[in-house]
């Protein structure tokens, strides 16, 4: 009832605008620099660490920008999940049956494992200055959140569902048989 299109809209356009915005502060912080040495990314897409790594100009400021607005991009998000993660608490705890709550929980508990998945790896990635961890470290938290957690997300709704449990039992049986 609380969803009317206005507030639909709202939803979509407010998130675009400032996404939009904090990569449109990025790209102009990084007009100021300077890249001398080699211009290979050691990552598997274009992120902002690794190219401040890049450069040969101070990116002191550049770094403390992006630690200040991802705090805040980061930091909204997470509190209003973890404010709806509290209000579901307080109403499964409302539930009588001891089964209702261990399904509810039960679902609530993948999920949640997903969302601090992907919020302790951007934690890891962003919000630590560059210098203070590896390359090799930035690409494994990178793929973490943008790999690896979409991917799970399919394999958590589905796997709750009781036919998708029963096919999948079925195809590991007959892998197993043809072995």
């Amino acid at each position: 009832t609380i969803m009317q299109p206005r507030l639909c809209i709202l939803l979509t356009v407010i998130p675009w605008v400032f996404s939009n915005m904090v990569a449109l502060t990025h790209t102009l912080l990084l007009i100021r620099l300077l890249f001398c040495d080699s211009n290979t990314l050691p990552h598997f897409f274009c992120d902002l660490a690794p190219l401040l790594k890049l450069s040969c100009s101070d990116t002191m400021i550049n770094e403390l920008v992006l630690f200040i607005v991802g705090l805040l991009v980061i930091t909204f998000p997470f509190s209003l999940i973890l404010f709806s993660y509290v209000c579901i608490v307080k109403a499964v705890l409302r539930i009588s049956s001891t089964e209702g709550k261990w399904k509810a929980f039960s679902t609530c508990g993948s999920h949640l494992t997903v969302v601090l998945l992907f919020y302790g790896t951007i934690v890891g990635v962003y919000f630590f200055p560059s210098s203070t961890h590896t390359d090799h470290r930035d690409k494994i938290g990178a793929v973490l959140f943008t790999v690896v957690t979409p991917m799970m997300n399919p394999f958590i709704y589905t796997l709750r569902n009781k036919d998708m449990k029963g096919a999948l039992r079925k195809l590991i049986n007959r892998k197993c048989s043809f072995l």
